[in-house]
């Protein structure tokens, strides 16, 4: 098997968190989509080549319309990046899904629109996609999850919707009655980008507040809530951070073959001649 390199990416508040992995040397990347969100640091990790980008860039610049993700993961794959364990803040749709909890999901519904989805624009190329995340690095995260101290919920349905705005009330409850477990704005067209770029891909998503389909306490005042969601944010994000840790000696030590990395052999439908 080839060696495995970790795409570590952030989202909002990993990113602030990813120098707790390791620090490394940094390496600015061109692509043909521009430069990535910022620059990539490579480090190890007990042993394992990781390489880490901050999904919003330095300072958090950058809004889930505007990060670049054709350059995000053409960067990673271009160092050597052969699994990518990904995560990002959500709203949770489902009662049982607290804040400060972690979710491994296994479905996405992408309610994006102006984001550029594909590396191919000018080939037609039709990856299989009926399960947006690998299944190897899904059960690897679960395993690492034995044990923790913070609930790990296995699969749920994550929509992905445009913003930057939050959902209003009418739109929550639609989410939910499509049977969506969370909301998010990052993972669409990250996870179809690194599936056509043959990279194994896996989400851990940090819920912190409950969307607006359940009214807030009527105690908590809008500073309060903004107070209260964003502690949510660090505590399932230091969550997160160990979570990945614990999980990546296992990517390094998995042998199992996965379609992911053959994505293309049967996707490409244009005359491969020309």
């Amino acid at each position: 098997m080839a060696r495995v390199m970790v795409g570590v990416i952030g989202g909002t508040g990993l990113g602030e968190a990813l120098g707790a992995i390791g620090a490394g040397e940094e390496r600015e990347v061109e692509t043909p989509y521009g430069r990535p969100s910022g620059p990539i640091t490579l480090t190890e990790v007990g042993g394992v080549p990781v390489a880490l980008l901050a999904r919003h860039g330095a300072g958090h610049m950058k809004n889930p319309s505007t990060v670049p993700y054709r350059a995000n993961i053409w960067a990673l794959k271009s160092l050597g990046v052969t699994h990518i364990l990904a995560s990002g803040a959500v709203g949770s749709l489902r009662e049982e899904i607290a804040p400060r909890h972690l979710v491994i999901p296994d479905q996405v519904i992408d309610q994006t629109h102006r984001r550029a989805s594909t590396f191919f624009d000018d080939l037609a190329v039709h990856v299989e996609f009926a399960n947006p995340f690998c299944s190897t690095l899904r059960n690897l995260l679960v395993k690492a999850g034995t044990g923790f101290p913070s609930r790990v919920h296995q699969g749920g349905t994550y929509l992905c919707m445009e913003g930057p705005q939050f959902s209003t009330r009418a739109e929550s409850e639609l989410h939910r009655g499509f049977g969506a477990s969370l909301v998010g704005m990052t993972v669409m067209p990250e996870a179809k980008l690194a599936r056509e770029a043959e990279i194994c891909y896996a989400l851990v998503a940090l819920p912190t507040d409950y969307d607006c389909w359940k009214p807030h306490p009527a105690n908590l005042d809008q500073a309060r809530l903004i107070e209260e969601i964003l502690g949510n944010v660090k505590a399932a994000t230091q969550n997160a951070v160990e979570l990945i840790r614990r999980a990546l000696p296992l990517v390094a030590a998995s042998d199992k073959p996965c379609a992911c990395q053959s994505a293309l052999s049967l996707a490409i439908w244009s005359d491969r001649s020309r």
